[in-house]
Order: structure tokens, then sequence, then C-alpha cells
């Protein structure tokens, strides 16, 4: 089948599906007189159809202490390079590892097969008739993990457990990691107990929050290799801007700040179902529900309530982008954040109504503060047309051409346009592409990264990319390659996939941001 008619069975398929995309709230995609998007809102559809795609490095504190710092480009390649050497070396191991495995695995079936024949020849000289059921057939049969071996028939007689314990045997071992269980465990490795290493790195935290003036750019630079559990909330509270560094005025703004936010509440939220809002009322009702669907804290009816309240409340004070489709994503981390303040259980299925209303209250507007921060620098990304995020999917297609141009090519060829896929990755900032446990840890570096949401996030994403390469290169179709693009799997990432793709990213921004022509033709 052509190039063409995959993506229009394509098209067909998913549109057929899903209602057409509302970018901001009571707005509908423009389409031509066929039926197909135009063009340039290509992504509109895209943004509406997919669906959400839901192990630990030591090494990585030299690179990333050094992000607030001007340095020699060769020093920060250096030390780049170091943490993604030790990663490939630690994956070359592996394949060794599985390699030998497999040998041993054959010649092991190789002798039991000789038996078998010698047993065979010693019935048949006994007179005795037999049919051993020995099936040489390319069958295969899949496991519950994704690899296939050949028909158990195949494998010696009585011993198709042993085979299989010594298969997984000389598997390596990657812990079953929930969606968000693992950040109250820091290290998402799923290790509850605290290293050395980790002790050591909360200690440098609590000294530099200690002093009656916090050090923001020794904040940052701790920060920008993932901060401890213990610490997050005050310190993301800090680095968004929300918090003054002076430890004395640090009561007062909260206090300040919280009424502020609640009498807002008292303003404005009773206006949610006047003519004027209630489009965009019904936009953010609508929406709430599917924001992280499979984690169950996000299905309570207090919680929804919250972040209903939240985005209302925003998309009023800002006009000139209201409510758009995405923003209610990038409250979830905040909320997760500061709920973990209050409680030492894992969140996932924590029943907020276990919580006083006073606290409630509290990680609501800290999260709605915290949020606008974050909104404030990259409001472009949805005012109308959404120009910020078009200019950073034209940039990020310019930098992939240039850092790996069979990619580039590739897409090309099957006509995959980055809008297509990478207009969630800047609409959602890879929210739903990744595990929340990552993009927690992702955000630990963009607060303390200069520019990090608006700026940083580009090469974040170039390097998430070009990490998909070879399953890229795999995919010979259109239909294919956008399956793959938008359900990338990330599911069991940790700590080891996160730091491995900011240090990939630290690298590209070093190359490039600087000389801004070096990725233009």
């Amino acid at each position: 089948m052509s190039t063409d008619g995959n993506k229009k069975q394509f098209w067909k398929r998913n549109t057929a599906k899903v209602p057409g995309s509302l970018i901001k709230a009571g707005n509908k995609p423009q389409t031509t007189p066929g039926g197909k998007p135009k063009k340039a809102t290509t992504f509109q559809e895209f943004e509406s159809i997919t669906s959400d795609a839901w192990d630990v490095g030591d090494d990585d504190d030299e690179l990333l202490a050094m992000a607030a710092q001007n340095l020699n480009i060769e020093v920060v390649m250096e030390t780049a390079n170091k943490v993604i050497e030790n990663h490939s070396k630690q994956q070359e191991k592996q394949r060794q590892d599985d390699a030998g495995a497999s040998e041993l695995e054959e010649r092991e079936e190789e002798d039991a097969n000789e038996e078998e024949v010698e047993e065979e020849e010693e019935q048949g000289e006994e007179g005795e008739e037999s049919t051993p059921e020995v099936s040489f057939a390319s069958e295969s049969s899949p496991l519950g993990d994704g690899r296939l071996v050949k028909s158990l028939s195949e494998a010696p007689i009585g011993s198709p457990k042993d085979v299989s314990l010594h298969r997984q045997q000389s598997l390596p071992h990657r812990p079953t990691i929930p969606m968000v269980a693992r950040i109250a465990d820091q290290n998402t490795s799923g290790t509850p107990a605290m290293t050395e290493r980790e002790a050591s790195r909360l200690d440098k935290f609590r000294q530099v929050l200690a002093g009656p003036n916090t050090d923001l750019e020794e904040l940052r630079k701790l920060s920008w290799s993932g901060i401890p559990r213990q610490v997050r909330p005050i310190t993301w509270k800090l680095l968004s801007g929300y918090l003054p560094a002076n430890t004395e005025r640090r009561e007062s703004t909260l206090q300040r700040k919280r009424q502020e936010y609640f009498g807002f509440i008292e303003q404005y939220y009773d206006s949610r179902n006047d003519e004027h809002h209630q489009d965009t009322y019904r936009q953010i009702h609508i929406d709430i529900p599917r924001t992280n669907p499979l984690i169950p804290l996000f299905q309570q009816a207090s919680v929804q309530e919250i972040f209903e309240r939240i985005l209302f409340i925003w998309a009023i004070r800002h006009p000139a982008s209201g409510y758009v489709q995405g923003i209610n994503d990038l409250v979830t981390p905040f909320f997760v954040v500061y709920v973990f303040e209050y409680i030492k259980e894992e969140v996932e299925n924590f029943d907020v109504s276990s919580l006083q209303e006073e606290t409630l209250r509290n990680i609501e507007a800290d999260s709605f503060w915290c949020m606008s921060k974050l909104l404030d620098g990259i409001q472009d990304n949805y005012t109308f047309a959404q120009p910020g995020i078009q200019r950073k999917v034209k940039a990020l297609e310019e930098l992939v051409s240039r850092i790996d141009e069979t990619v580039h090519v590739h897409m090309q060829q099957y006509e995959v346009e980055y809008l297509q896929f990478a207009f969630r990755w800047m609409n959602n900032l890879l929210m739903r592409e990744l595990p929340l446990r990552c993009t927690i840890r992702l955000w630990d570096t963009y607060q303390a990264e200069p520019e990090g949401f608006s700026h940083f996030h580009l090469y974040v994403c170039a390097a998430f990319l070009v990490r998909w390469r070879k399953e890229i290169l795999d995919e010979r179709d259109f239909q294919g390659l956008m399956i793959l693009l938008q359900n990338l799997p990330t599911m069991h990432w940790g700590n080891e996939e996160v730091s491995v793709l900011l240090a990939e990213a630290y690298r590209l921004k070093f190359a490039f941001a600087d000389a801004p022509n070096h990725y233009k033709r």
C-alpha cells in the first residue's frame, strides 16, 4: 500500500473515534471541503486523538552541578560524555550477559536433543513403538515479557520449566515501578532505603535551606541533579519564585498569597456558569477526568474540584490565552509534590479527604501560584494559534536535521511532519510521554535551569526523539511511525533514563544554544 494510502486510512480510523480537538475552549479545528484538516492545523487533530503513554546513576552530579556556571565547552562535553558512556557500558554488559546465557541455552538444548535421539534408538532396538513429540517448525509462543521462545515441544521432555527458569534468571532484574509511588522513594529504583550518597545530598540541601537567606544559585546547582523528596516542596517554591529567599518573609508571603487566591475564588468562581465563561468551564470540566486517568488520586471528586477551581481562575485572569487543552496536565506535578509535604505514604491511592481542610486549601493555593509562575514563562504557547509551540516545533525540526540527519530524512520520506507528534511534546511538556515520577524528576532540572521550561525543553525533546532512533528507523510507513511516536515505551523509565536524557540535552544545549546558525540550513 502506498504512503498516501496509509496516511488516509490512519486519519480516517483515528478521526472517526475521537471528536475534533478544541485547541481553545469553544473553537473547532478548520477542515477542507474534503474533510481533511488543513496542513497548518494538522497538529490539532493529533493533539486530541493521542492517548497517555503511561534504573540509577551515581556519576551525574559532576555534570549537573555545572549547570549554572559559565564553563569551557570541552569540560562540559567531557562530563556529559562520561554519563552517557557509563550508561552505554552498562547496556553493553547486559547484552554480553544475555548473549552468554543464550549460548549456554543452545548448548543445553543440543545436548538434550542428542539424549532424546539416543533414547529413541534404544527404544527402537527393543521393538517398542514410540513417537516422541519433537517439532522442528519455526513455531513460537509469546511470553508475558514480550520475548519469543521456541515451541515447548522442541525442548527436552520433562524440562521446559528448567529452561524457562534459566532464561528468566539470565535477564537483568528490573523492579516493577508504579506510576507515582516511587516518588516517595527518592531514587525510583525500587530500593526504599536511602543510600549514603542520597543522605549526603539531603544534608547539603538542608544546609543551603537553613540559612536566613537562601543562596538560590547554590540551590539551583544542587537541584539540577534531582531534589530529595523531603525538601522538594520548599525547593520548588523557592526556585519558581513563589517564595522569597529570606526565611523570615516566607510565612507572611504564604499567608498573603493563599488569602489572595481564595479571594479570587470568592470573586470569580460563581461566574463559571455565566454565558461569557460557560464554554471555558465546560471544557475544563470535560478535561479534568482525562487528567492521568490511570492514577486513582486524580479520580477523586475533591481533587477534580480543586483542579477545576485552579484552571478556571487561571483562565479568567489570563484572557489573552484563556484555558487551552494541555494546561490541565501542568497542575498535576505541583499537586503531587505539595501533597507529599504533608504525608509519608504513597500518593497513588492516597485519600485526600483524610487531610484537614486547611491543608487541602494550602495545597490548592500553592499549586495555583506555582503553575501560574511556570505559565508566565511559556504563555505564548497558549495564545491564539499557539505561536510559541509552532516556533519550538520548527526549531526542533531544524535541530534534529543537524544532529541526526538519518532520522530526519527517514521521517520526511514517509511524510511525517514534526507538528503531528511534537506539538504534544511542547504543549504538555512531555507529560503524556513520560510517567509522572519521571516528569517530576525532569521538572527538578527545569526549575534549576535558566529558562528550563521555555528553552532547555527544546533540547530535551531533541534528545528524546533521537533516543528512539533504532525504533524509528525500523518503521517503514507513516502509520507505524505515528503509532510509535505517540506511544513511546517509557512506562518503566526511572532516574537512570532521565539522567541520560538530561545529559544528552545538556550537551546539545552547549553545542547549539550559543550558535543558533549551527542548526539552520
